[in-house]
């Protein structure tokens, strides 16, 4: 049986997002919705999660921007949300253990829910500029 180590380089940040995307592209329920939206930008899509999630767990500063606003009207809601979070533990916890990883679940925890609370929000308002 292999050990599992933590996520400590922006490596494993790839493999963590190219396996939790991989899934995400198959899944019944988030599938249509990321691939409608993304469609043939996957790869730009890609190259902007490994640069968040390496400034985010790692410190690197590679990423710049304001991550929600690119959300703020997809058609998604709390059955959505919970489908992410089971989908990207599944995916953390498959691949790593450690204290980064465990702070990769609880970010993405935390997230989720401003993300959520922000789209129920805004659902009905007019939208963002």
């Amino acid at each position: 049986m292999k050990t599992k180590r933590d996520i400590s380089s922006l490596a494993d940040i790839q493999l963590m997002v190219d396996s939790f995307y991989g899934t995400v592209r198959e899944d019944e329920l988030l599938g249509p919705i990321f691939n409608h939206l993304i469609q043939d930008r996957w790869p730009e899509h890609l190259e902007k999660m490994y640069r968040f999630w390496d400034t985010v767990l790692l410190d690197s500063h590679t990423y710049h921007g304001a991550p929600f606003h690119p959300h703020a009207t997809m058609p998604v809601n709390s059955l959505h949300f919970n489908r992410w979070l089971q989908l990207f533990r599944a995916t953390v916890n498959g691949l790593f253990e450690g204290a980064k990883a465990e702070e990769a679940c609880w970010r993405g925890e935390k997230m989720a829910q401003m993300f959520l609370s922000k789209i129920e929000y805004y659902q009905g308002q007019p939208p963002l500029r």
